[in-house]
């Protein structure tokens, strides 16, 4: 176990600010190469969730506790633990304040924040988290009530969304829906059930590669697929769910859907954090700007970012940060020493997509297409795809990616296309 010292008014080499993923893999990457004491982590949370799970405990598939850990047990040996929030970022001057006052200062920083939920964003969303048939995987407060409301389901509308922003793991809400389905006629009550997915997308996924796949699932679990919609507002006195129409630049139309549920769950609206979305890091979008190679940021070259809270194209997945961490320890490590960096993020992302409680679709991709892994037809679900996605990514993700020994498949991609080219 890893002793956490709370260190305030301290300068670092490094400053990592979030103890996520991107967080952790970063600071375990510079730890090992900078001298003891240079890095610090800013996390204020206790508890480090494997969020990729979620999806499986939402389905019943996995416990909530096999994809908790302690944040105390996963910072680096050689790096320090600043158990607090960024109130505020001051780059024109290198340092942060934090929550309680105190200020951190830095030669170089990785923000690594990632998204917000923000619920908050429609109408009556997190009071109706707390009333029956509402349920949300996304959350680690919420994801174990889906499957217990799938278990206690009786009839009705079973209604998915997916929102009008940047989300984390696109593919998280029709998962949710294509594992009720499976809970559903295993329990033979599916012909009760009028199943509604809701996307504010124009179609169901957006990698050309995996669509035609993931629409045969839908057609044959007979899912009502209902796109440009976003949803504004629950009431929970009636069950009714409130969408915008929007048009095909996803803009709002003025008119609106209702829908009574029985089973509701929520997608939810993503932002970055309060403290990095009203700072000089990020765009117009209020996401961190940087470029979308290097991953430096634009305005101050000594500062990067990993994962979900930049404005880069790619899906917002753990798998993408895998990649992350192999252009910024690079790059940053060039910038340390003076250069200019020298590496490009190639926007590999991942998601597993779960379409029923034993087969997965393994979709692997970047801003122009698939781009995979194994010599099979990942495209089709598949009950390999799904033992990865339950035992092996897991792995992976607690003893490579946020030790900072995993920079994504590229090297194994590369001997497959050696294969598949003779």
């Amino acid at each position: 176990m890893r002793t956490s010292t709370v260190v305030y008014g301290k300068h670092f080499k490094l400053l990592v600010v979030g103890g996520g993923a991107g967080g952790l893999g970063a600071a375990s990457k510079f730890a090992r190469k900078l001298p003891r004491g240079s890095v610090g982590i800013i996390e204020p949370r206790e508890d480090h969730y494997y969020q990729p799970g979620f999806t499986l405990v939402g389905g019943g598939l996995m416990s909530l506790e096999a994809n908790r850990g302690k944040q105390k047990d996963l910072i680096p040996k050689n790096a320090t633990w600043i158990q607090d929030k960024v109130q505020k970022f001051e780059p024109a001057k290198n340092s942060v304040k934090l929550r309680g006052g105190d200020e951190i200062t830095y030669d170089y920083m990785v923000i690594a924040m990632g998204v917000q939920l923000r619920y908050d964003m429609i109408k009556g969303a997190k009071e109706a988290l707390d009333t029956p048939g509402v349920c949300s995987n996304y959350s680690p407060f919420y994801v174990e009530k889906h499957y217990k409301e799938a278990m206690n389901f009786k009839g009705g509308n079973a209604l998915y969304t997916f929102p009008n922003t940047p989300i984390k793991c696109a593919g998280a809400p029709q998962k949710a829906c294509y594992i009720t389905d499976s809970i559903l006629r295993q329990r033979g009550v599916r012909d009760q059930a009028h199943m509604i997915y809701a996307t504010s997308l124009k179609r169901l996924f957006g990698i050309e590669s995996y669509l035609k796949s993931l629409e045969k699932v839908a057609r044959d679990k007979e899912i009502d697929v209902r796109t440009r919609r976003n949803l504004i507002e629950v009431n929970t006195n009636d069950r009714i769910a409130t969408f915008e129409l929007l048009d095909e630049e996803a803009k709002p139309t003025g008119k609106t859907e209702q829908i009574e549920y029985s089973l509701l769950h929520i997608g939810p609206p993503c932002s970055t954090p309060e403290a990095l979305r009203n700072s000089a890091f990020v765009d117009k979008t209020g996401f961190m700007d940087v470029d979308g190679g290097s991953l430096q940021s634009k305005k101050y070259p000594n500062v990067f970012g990993v994962g979900d809270c930049m404005n880069t194209p790619n899906a917002k997945t753990a798998a993408a940060v895998s990649s992350h961490l192999k252009t910024i320890e690079k790059n940053l490590t060039q910038v340390m020493q003076g250069n200019r960096p020298c590496m490009q993020y190639d926007g590999y992302a991942s998601c597993p997509l779960v379409v029923s409680t034993n087969r997965v679709i393994l979709a692997e991709f970047g801003p122009r297409g698939a781009m995979e892994t194994t010599p099979f037809d990942q495209s089709k679900p598949t009950y390999w795809a799904y033992l990865m996605k339950r035992y092996f990514m897991p792995a992976l993700y607690w003893n490579g990616l946020i030790k900072g020994y995993w920079n994504g498949p590229a090297t194994l991609r590369n001997c497959t296309r050696l294969v598949k080219s003779k």
